[in-house]
């Protein structure tokens, strides 16, 4: 592991950004959905890929505020090509009318950023596994659109290092809606090993569907962004108080995530994990294969029932 600041192979830094990592790098003719595109991260990475001259979809839970940063965005980069659509990560069917919706836009998609993310959230059910299963309603177009364009397609799930914390046994799967022994923070990194694990997962798939499509997980950086409004209060104050020693600010939190989405260095790379916009070594456990595959199915099977318990 380098030193905070110090520069990786890649030549890039915890201290580089999002501009900095894609400098030079022309995403003209690229379609990229991002997810929490309204807030934190997903405000400059959605800024950035569209001064890259990526067209981007902005998937919000509040399409109101999406329109201001929208707004906000084509001022500071004008040409920029953004949409914003509706997106509510906790429901399954705004999960599957969002995909239905933007198949029917008939635009391709080549980069699907999964940059949304609660930290630390008090008890939510299943909120994990529906979140896990929204790439898997658009490999369809990504895998079309890979082979029309004959352009390298990427999924990029952003993770934690926060992973390294989950339950002793990794993860819960038959205590996943248990409230008596739920630990939000042990739970965030429960999630966010799963994020890691299902990029895996993905990476054996479509190497074995034949198709030019990578995926990868990442950690973003510690960033003092509205993530951390599920904090103890106390916690958050203690925290604000080295914030400006420790934590990136919001174009460097965003810069990992627009390195791997953009940069020709992570071109073929996939199923690897990200930090500072480096390769970076996860938690051993995440090259379990048996349990990357069994966090697939189970989120496959909850997300499904869960559906059809919506749609009754």
């Amino acid at each position: 592991m380098w030193f905070f600041g110090s520069k990786g192979a890649s030549g890039f830094s915890s201290r580089s950004t999002a501009e900095e990592v894609t400098h030079g790098v022309d995403g003209t003719g690229l379609t990229a959905i991002v997810t929490g595109a309204s807030s934190g991260i997903g405000v400059e990475t959605a800024r950035v890929l569209s001064l890259r001259g990526v067209h981007v979809v902005m998937a919000v839970r509040n399409t109101d505020s999406g329109a201001k940063v929208k707004e906000d965005i084509v001022k500071q980069v004008p040409g920029a090509k953004l949409d914003v659509m509706e997106l509510d990560l906790s429901s399954m069917q705004s999960v599957r009318k969002f995909a239905s919706e933007y198949k029917s836009t008939g635009l391709p998609l080549n980069l699907l950023i999964n940059n949304a993310g609660i930290m630390a959230c008090p008890f939510m059910l299943s909120k994990d596994n529906i979140e896990l299963q929204f790439a898997t309603n658009h490999l369809d177009t990504m895998k079309s659109t890979s082979r029309e364009s004959k352009r390298e397609g990427r999924i990029v799930n952003l993770s934690s290092e926060a992973h390294r914390f989950s339950y002793p046994e990794g993860v819960r799967f038959d205590k996943i809606n248990d409230k008596s022994s739920y630990s939000s923070m042990r739970a965030y990194g429960q999630s966010k090993l799963c994020n890691v694990l299902h990029a895996n997962e993905l990476t054996k798939q479509l190497k074995e569907d034949g198709v030019n499509i990578t995926a990868n997980s990442l950690h973003p950086g510690a960033i003092m962004t509205n993530l951390g409004r599920y904090f103890n209060p106390y916690l958050a104050v203690a925290v604000g108080a080295v914030a400006k020693y420790i934590l990136k600010s919001v174009p460097q939190g965003a810069a990992t995530t627009c390195y791997v989405a953009l940069n020709p260095q992570v071109a073929g790379v996939s199923g690897e994990y990200f930090q500072d916009s480096n390769i970076a070594k996860p938690l051993p456990l995440v090259k379990d294969t048996e349990l990357a595959k069994k966090v697939w199915d189970f989120s496959t099977k909850l997300t499904d029932s869960q559906s059809g318990e919506s749609s009754s």
